[in-house]
């Protein structure tokens, strides 16, 4: 092990090898707390060639590697497990190219910086989610991340036009393509997509790229319950198509968790509700998009479908609106463990779900507090049962099998996925094979063995 911490010193140089206990901290816990392991040592490679470098060091030392982007994951999956060589890649943090249909970066571009690169190209790009400011792409890409505009732009894979790849050997696959149609085979860069590091090393990637929004309207609305926050959307997009950039349904739960812990947050409307939906509209082309979103939801509340409404006079307001919605998981952190599902399930059977997964559980552990909040618009739900009082949690807390049990034999029931979003990591690594069928984990199984025969890439993660 001397001798490849020396050769991974000379690669990366002395101050970014990491091998002190202190200095390596932070990137062997989970930003919940959840996940706390041991690395060798941790290597900050500047370059693509560095990190194949690194890469073939460890393959030729017969030693394992963890891939690790801006640590924001929810699963355990950049998290080692123990002796392994964390690799991280915030150093690669450039914008290699910017056009008006594309824009190269590297994998550990923050989400924020690839933003705020398109913006000054004069152009949009569409991924975002609460993590944005330190999650990189290379770990959105890894985990397929969704995000609140999943419903027009599609998940991160949907933004992917092509990847460069380091593989679990130490050679560099260039696929940094800026095609929209390519039809000469298998699709390679999907293999690594929500791949979780576990097939190789994303370093960087060409995303699509979209004309500047001219208009915005939010709302915060007030609905009585998920089936008419379900009706609502769908009047929503009879009457505006493709101009929902987002929506998101948000129990009552999940904003009293907010206002109690968030400094500055406020609630939008007077009296309390048992459900909100977070609706936003965009468009590249007309000015003001108010006019028709305040007609349909006076419709929507002839109708039964809304109970109470505020639309967002201001750009400040709109992203005070926003920040409630974001700030759901950091509450969450703060006020204690909660045993977390990120699930999807077809648009139609969401409150079906949310009914029979409340009455199931509330009836096997009385006095549970369900925290439910997500993506409405594509079907996804973080749905989160906990216990208010500290003492009483760590018992609910233990009897996680069970309550996954509940949750996840609904959700397949339902023709639904136990991970919409946030992958499977260590948390669902074991979890998943009750669900996925023995020939599509031999498919999975198979496609690792070719590619990483000596699973030394992120092991004990989605396999």
């Amino acid at each position: 092990m001397n001798a490849l911490l020396e050769a991974l010193r000379v690669v990366v140089g002395p101050a970014h090898l990491l091998t002190g206990d202190a200095d390596m901290a932070p990137y062997c816990r989970d930003w919940r707390g959840r996940y706390q392991g041991q690395a060798l040592c941790v290597a900050r490679p500047g370059s693509t060639g560095e990190v194949a470098e690194v890469v073939r060091l460890c393959a030729a030392a017969g030693v394992p590697m963890v891939p690790q982007g801006g640590n924001t994951g929810l699963c355990g999956g950049g998290v080692p497990r123990g002796g392994e060589v964390l690799i991280s890649l915030g150093r690669l943090n450039r914008v290699r190219a910017v056009d008006e249909d594309s824009i190269t970066v590297e994998a550990g571009c923050t989400l924020t910086q690839v933003q705020e690169a398109a913006r000054a190209a004069g152009r949009f790009f569409p991924l975002s989610l609460a993590a944005e400011g330190s999650a990189t792409i290379g770990g959105n890409l890894s985990t397929n991340a969704g995000g609140v505009q999943v419903l027009r732009y599609g998940n991160a894979r949907d933004l992917t036009l092509g990847l460069e790849v380091v593989l679990p050997d130490g050679r560099c696959w260039n696929g940094l393509r800026r095609l929209r149609k390519d039809n000469t085979g298998y699709d390679l860069k999907h293999w690594f997509i929500g791949a979780e590091g576990s097939l190789g090393l994303i370093t960087a990637a060409v995303l699509k790229l979209y004309p500047p929004l001219r208009a915005t309207a939010t709302a915060w609305v007030a609905v009585a319950d998920p089936a008419r926050a379900v009706a609502l959307l769908s009047r929503l997009r009879q009457h505006l198509g493709d101009r929902i950039s987002a929506f998101e349904l948000i129990g009552h739960s999940a904003l009293e968790m907010v206002l109690r812990h968030i400094p500055g947050s406020r609630a939008p409307l007077d009296k309390a509700h048992p459900w909100y939906v977070l609706v936003e509209l965009t468009d590249t082309l007309v000015a003001d998009l108010t006019a028709p979103l305040t007609s349909v939801l006076a419709d929507a509340s002839l109708a039964g479908e809304v109970k109470d409404g505020a639309i967002a006079a201001s750009e400040i307001q709109a992203r005070d609106f926003w920040r409630l919605r974001e700030n759901i998981s950091e509450a969450q952190r703060i006020e204690g463990i909660s045993i977390k599902h990120d699930v999807a399930v077809p648009i139609a059977r969401i409150a079906e779900f949310i009914a029979r997964a409340d009455q199931a559980l509330v009836s096997e552990f009385p006095g549970a507090r369900i925290v439910c909040f997500g993506h409405v618009g594509d079907g996804n739900l973080h749905y989160n049962p906990s216990r208010p009082a500290v003492q009483d949690n760590d018992a609910f807390i233990a009897q996680t099998p069970r309550v996954n049990r509940i949750v996840h034999d609904l959700v397949h029931g339902l023709g639904g996925s136990i991970s919409a979003e946030h992958g499977l990591g260590q948390l669902k690594r074991d979890e998943i094979l009750r669900y996925k069928s023995g020939l599509e984990m031999e498919l999975m199984r198979s496609l690792k063995q070719a590619l990483d025969p000596c699973c030394l890439m992120n092991p004990g993660k989605v396999l």
